[in-house]
């Protein structure tokens, strides 16, 4: 059994960086730093263009019919550029769980604008004031008649700021499930420890909510969290290949630091957590994708491995940068961020090893 991508996904990967590296340079997401609100329209159109936000829904939703998986090398290479665009949250999260859980109904009303660009969609989780850990869900709606409401609050949101649409998980009794809310969510943003992408506390005032038709927040919240780890794996290997660079280009004692022995086992150690984690990550967004059994295991082992070793890995980069990466204009601190930001982002480390010792019995 072929276990690969195929040559039309790696195709895309390769159209996507040279696209991204020469519209989505640093210095273009230098630009957004400053604004909590921020996101590059621009940039956001001309994928809308090339067709990025349809790639993995339906036709009959405005899509192009592939698949979850042929996001899976796009999201490392936006990872890998750190485009400001609500790409993450809109397609790979939101869009996906509209399109799991919704009815036929849901998909056909909500996916055509997500998969033009033309709506943005976030997903709304996290209730515990620290944002992004854990999925403890204490927000109930209410009912009245045939419509439900929703009240209450969301922490940090990813990209809520951009967003006219929230997916929102809600307890209904004992069960955990989605909403999508279209109207009277209020949006103010937050700083977060990553300056590059937008995120935002949502209020909800008695807001109406349409209750998604599968119930429970699986697959949804799997694929959503596969998603997170395969971004994470672009931003590791750009930290990787900057590092190695470096170690090429700095001199010391009139050599290339890159020949002290110290610096090529720090390399080395990196190169061995990234491939470690991306065989985590894509093991994982096949299993969630294709409805495997170990689908919840998986995604649980994906997200806790990602969440530590590459942020290990991000702290070696800085480490084999050695001064130069604490400063501003530097380009390291921003993967830095971005890394450490996923690491607790739907759950870190901790947070999934307690389940998958649920999942285990242990």
């Amino acid at each position: 059994m072929d276990f690969d991508f195929s040559a039309d996904q790696y195709g895309l990967r390769d159209e996507a960086r040279r696209f991204l590296e020469k519209q989505c340079p640093v210095s273009h997401v230098r630009e957004f730093l400053d604004d909590k609100a921020g996101w590059s329209r621009d940039l956001w159109k001309q994928m809308a263009d090339l067709g990025w936000m349809a790639l993995p829904f339906p036709e009959q939703y405005g899509g192009l019919g592939q698949s979850f998986l042929d996001l899976v090398l796009l999201l490392g290479e936006l990872g890998r550029s750190l485009a400001p665009v609500p790409f993450l949250s809109s397609v790979a999260m939101a869009g996906q769980v509209i399109l799991a859980h919704g009815s036929e109904e849901q998909r056909a009303r909500l996916l055509p604008g997500i998969a033009s660009g033309d709506r943005i969609a976030a997903l709304a989780v996290s209730e515990q004031p620290q944002g992004f850990g854990g999925t403890s869900i204490d927000m109930h709606p209410t009912q009245d008649g045939d419509t439900w409401h929703l009240n209450g609050e969301k922490k940090y949101v990813l990209d809520a700021p951009a967003a006219d649409l929230f997916v929102v998980a809600a307890c209904v009794g004992d069960q955990n499930r989605w909403f999508v809310v279209e109207e009277g969510a209020r949006v103010t943003p937050q700083t977060t420890y990553d300056p590059t992408r937008g995120a935002g506390s949502v209020s909800f005032d008695d807001a109406v909510a349409d209750p998604l038709e599968a119930p429970f927040l699986f697959p949804g919240l799997q694929l959503a969290t596969a998603a997170v780890c395969a971004e994470m794996i672009g931003a590791a290997e750009k930290i990787l290949d900057m590092t190695v660079e470096y170690s090429k280009q700095r001199e010391q004692f009139g050599r290339p630091i890159g020949s002290f022995q110290a610096i090529k086992h720090k390399c080395a150690e990196m190169a061995t957590e990234l491939e470690a984690a991306r065989a985590a990550a894509y093991y994982a967004c096949w299993a969630v994708a294709s409805g495997a059994e170990d689908a919840a295991l998986s995604s649980h082992i994906a997200k806790s491995y990602c969440s530590d070793q590459l942020a290990h890995l991000a702290g070696e980069g800085v480490q084999g940068h050695g001064g130069i990466a604490f400063t501003w204009e530097h380009d390291m601190h921003l993967y830095l961020k971005r890394i450490k930001t996923a690491q607790v982002f739907l759950g870190d480390g901790p947070y999934h090893r307690e389940r998958i010792a649920r999942i285990v019995g242990l």
